[in-house]
């Protein structure tokens, strides 16, 4: 059986982007997964059964260390030898990838998931487009996660290498019987307007990642802000799923904001979202960036329509109108316009619960028709077969 080496930056990337994958394609060759360990890469290889390794990568740029990360992934390569070398994740795919380019590996797999490069400036935007470029020059075959990725490697000139998006984009897809309303209630357990302190008749919007500029939630606090001193036929409130973290941190303004407002609820970090999907009215995902999110497909899977901006990944799992609605995106046209087309369109959702609720009972079949978990898996392993 021929050696499939599976590469992401760090443990848990390994875990949440590929969970289930690896141990469908464990049956079609000997699967290797290789992250540095912060603690549950032998967890992870368990539960996909597959053998695991720990090379130890920072997410940063660290010379020393990624100097250190190099030669032991060159070591590492050499002595296994696989067939298929399979990278995603900024920094790991670098040093993956020229350690495999080093170690003469047949099949380097590249999958570009996000560009870290959009929204950095100066010296940092120059060195992390030029770490893409290697990446992609170092690579056999260049993957991006989705169209918008595409067009993006293409119009900055990342690389020259022929490109195509696989099966419909997303790297692993979704267990779209496990996200749906009909799993869960079947003995799962519950989470209630009523607990969180919310009526039913208020219409909650939920966003569900980390609470960093960089999701847009520095404009989200303002837009909401505005949209909650309004008098509406419902009382708007916003649930928030997710950590406030100090990298990337939200303004003061803001997460003073989210933690005083009687009209937010900051329900944490929480492993199955689903049960919040579920009592909410509609997603709003103010991302910069993305490279092909998940959060927007969850909630679609579990009909909920939602409000993106206009941004890689976003605006090809929402067909605006037809399972939601797309924004300004702040990089393109400013963050005060994406600010004002936010409160807009959160404001419309409230006003039009007819409309609201068709685009709703779309989102499911939408997503249900070009992410399901087990094409993606499938349309994956006929790639490799095909090398």
């Amino acid at each position: 059986m021929r050696k499939l080496v599976r590469l992401a930056t760090m443990d848990y990337s390994l875990g949440n982007l590929l969970k289930g994958q690896l141990k469908y394609l464990s049956a079609y060759y000997e699967v290797i997964g290789v992250a540095s360990n912060s603690g549950k890469l032998q967890g992870i290889g368990d539960r996909e059964g597959i053998r695991v390794a720990d090379i130890p990568m920072s997410r940063e740029i660290s010379l020393k260390q990624d100097v250190r990360s190099l030669f032991a992934l060159f070591r590492f390569l050499r002595q296994e030898r696989p067939y298929i070398l399979h990278c995603n994740t900024p920094k790991g795919s670098l040093l993956g990838l020229a350690a495999g380019w080093l170690a003469r590996v047949p099949h380097r797999i590249y999958t570009v998931t996000g560009l870290r490069y959009q929204g950095a400036h100066g010296l940092l935007r120059l060195i992390l487009k030029t770490m893409e470029r290697l990446s992609c020059l170092f690579a056999t075959k260049v993957i991006p996660e989705g169209q918008g990725v595409l067009h993006t490697l293409q119009h900055d000139h990342i690389t020259r290498k022929p490109l195509a998006v696989l099966h419909h984009g997303n790297i692993n897809g979704i267990d779209t019987a496990f996200f749906s309303r009909k799993a869960l209630s079947g003995g799962t357990e519950q989470v209630s307007r009523t607990s969180l302190g919310l009526a039913d008749d208020d219409f909650v919007f939920v966003f569900i990642g980390r609470i960093v500029h960089d999701k847009g939630m520095d404009e989200l606090a303002r837009a909401f802000a505005r949209l909650s001193a309004c008098q509406l036929p419902r009382r708007p409130k916003l649930l928030i799923v997710g950590s406030f973290e100090k990298g990337d941190p939200i303004d003061r303004q803001s997460e003073q904001e989210f933690r005083t407002s009687p009209d937010v609820c900051l329900a944490g970090w929480q492993s199955d979202v689903r049960p919040y999907l579920a009592i909410s009215d509609a997603l709003v995902f103010p991302s910069y960036r993305e490279g092909f999110p998940n959060v927007p497909i969850q909630a679609g899977a579990m009909d909920v329509a939602s409000i993106v901006t206009n941004i890689n990944g976003c605006n090809e799992i929402i067909k605006d109108g037809q399972n939601g609605k797309i924004i300004a995106a702040p990089l393109a046209e400013g963050s005060e316009q994406m600010e004002a087309a936010l409160y807009d369109t959160m404001r419309w959702f409230v006003e039009h619960p007819a409309e609201v609720g068709r685009m709703a009972r779309n989102a499911r079949a939408m997503i249900t028709s070009r992410y399901e978990q087990r094409d993606v898996w499938e349309a994956t392993l006929q790639m490799y077969q095909s090398l």
